[in-house]
């Protein structure tokens, strides 16, 4: 951001991260049960930045994304959203199944109090975003997996959020329909300009998707690693420079299971 001064120069102020960390720890239960899932997080996500966090089963990964979405409470530490309360999508759709994928994508706005008029508006741009225009009138029922997605996204949408946390949305569906959706969620977040936090235990699709990865430990959940993908987009899933880094990512994985925190990538 550019800012100018009463004596006609210009500096230039950063914004401030959508997202900042700092020494994050969460417990879980009590006494001699208690469980250490994260400890001691420090991270920054840049405004419009599409960030992936990478690791096995029970690193924290869906844990911290909840405390990023206010939906639990970290035991210790800073947390700081900018720009109000994110909006979530988690792999399950969770449409209502009563409702048409209009109405599910409505319910947000009607939430929020928006009128019939700005609803119907806002609707209809929404389903064009996600090419789910044709199919408004649908009950989630008569929609594919990942229609029902695509559905969920534009729902996620409607709450007007500047920072979109996925937990690992695509992982039920299979490699070519997640590979079309990559395209769809790219294409979404280049127009749009979010903030994406995505949740994914897939290093080929933590490859093709971010602009950076942070990689956890397993638990207690530590940041053990950063990588910064330097990949020009448009990405193929199959793409020579998104399977290189796919290996990398893997190769640090197992490090990270066996036990080898203190390897490099």
């Amino acid at each position: 951001m550019s800012v100018l001064r009463s004596d006609g120069t210009q500096s230039v102020e950063l914004a401030p991260p959508a997202v900042l960390v700092r020494g994050l720890s969460r417990r879980h239960g009590r006494g001699e049960q208690q469980v250490l899932a994260l400890d001691g997080i420090d991270l920054e996500i840049a405004q419009g930045e599409f960030l992936c966090l990478l690791g096995a089963s029970g690193c924290g990964k869906s844990t911290l994304l909840h405390l990023i979405a206010g939906l639990d409470k970290p035991t210790s530490g800073e947390l700081r959203v900018e720009g109000g309360q994110p909006a979530v999508m988690f792999q399950d759709s969770a449409l209502f199944p009563w409702l048409t994928v209009a109405e599910n994508v409505a319910f947000p706005l009607e939430m929020r109090g928006a009128s019939p008029a700005r609803r119907r508006e806002r609707v209809a741009e929404l389903l064009e975003l996600v090419h789910l225009d044709a199919f408004a009138a649908h009950r989630p029922h008569q929609l594919s997996g990942g229609m029902r997605q695509r559905a969920a996204l534009a729902r996620a949408l409607a709450q007007d959020a500047r920072v979109l946390l996925m937990d690992e949305p695509f992982a039920a569906l299979d490699a070519m329909l997640r590979d079309l959706l990559h395209d769809e969620l790219e294409r979404i977040w280049q127009r749009t300009g979010l903030t994406v936090v995505f949740v994914t235990h897939n290093p080929r699709e933590a490859a093709r998707l971010a602009d950076r990865v942070i990689v956890l430990s397993s638990r207690p959940g530590r940041v053990a690693d950063e990588f910064t993908v330097d990949v020009a987009r448009p990405r193929r899933i199959d793409a020579p420079d998104v399977s290189r880094l796919a290996g990398r990512l893997t190769d640090r994985l197992k490090e990270i299971i066996r036990g080898d925190t203190d390897g490099a990538a």
